[in-house]
């Protein structure tokens, strides 16, 4: 990790620490320790206890699930300044999820009775982790109804803004996801076939809305991959 890297700074932005001063902020953070983490190995696996929970400070981390049929479901990818197994940690329960890093990652670890016993002397921390809880439960019940009532179309083009918003980068060309993503890994992530998305992605790519290299993805024209995302009717011309 950078040895100018201030993990205080890294982690100021998140939810869980939000509204606390630098001097709390400092506190916090030389409670937990610093882990480093290679890529293809994890944080935490799927069905585990949850006894730690983590911001990353360095480096991208993918979240997949197993299912019940024995396929692997991308969730998300965080980066810098996201948390990892907070939700599960804080209510005692197993990691619903796996986390590996995709990259050489450095993260801030607490136990969860570490945390557990911060939040009992800190009314903020306590309240932004409450809070937390109820945005996470949101935020699964839209990607839920996401994958059960959008078109294939209309949740490529939500995966691909999310994945801007976390990792997009401005280029000459246009809006690159600086992340490395395989058409396999966006199957996973819209809960469709590798077939369903390289013909979407290929007639984009004719479009001018997307380019697509080796794992790679930048989009030219964001706003019409919002029009879909959105699923938002074109405009009507009425006849003169």
């Amino acid at each position: 990790m950078n040895p100018s890297l201030n993990p205080c700074d890294v982690i100021a932005d998140f939810p869980l620490f939000s509204g606390l001063s630098s001097e709390e902020c400092l506190s916090i953070t030389s409670a937990g320790r610093l882990f480093e983490v290679a890529p293809g190995e994890f944080f935490f696996h799927q069905g585990e206890d949850s006894t730690m929970l983590y911001v990353i400070l360095t480096g991208r981390t993918k979240l997949s699930q197993i299912t019940s049929e024995g396929n692997q479901v991308i969730v998300n990818y965080f980066g810098p300044g996201e948390g990892l197994g907070i939700i599960m940690a804080l209510n005692r329960m197993p990691y619903p999820l796996s986390a590996e890093a995709i990259e050489p990652c450095t993260a801030i670890g607490w136990s969860r009775d570490a945390m557990l016993d911060l939040m009992k002397g800190n009314s903020q921390l306590a309240l932004n982790g409450m809070n937390m809880v109820g945005q996470r439960f949101t935020q699964m019940q839209n990607r839920f109804q996401e994958l059960a009532t959008q078109r294939v179309e209309q949740r490529l083009a939500r995966a691909l803004l999310r994945l801007v918003r976390q990792f997009g980068r401005r280029t000459e060309k246009g809006i690159l996801i600086d992340i490395s993503l395989s058409r396999e890994d966006l199957a996973q992530m819209t809960g469709t076939n590798l077939y369903n998305v390289s013909r979407i992605l290929s007639k984009w790519d004719s479009d001018g809305l997307i380019t697509t290299g080796r794992k790679q993805v930048t989009l030219l024209k964001a706003h019409e991959l919002v029009v879909l995302a959105e699923d938002i009717p074109p405009p009507s011309h009425t006849p003169e």
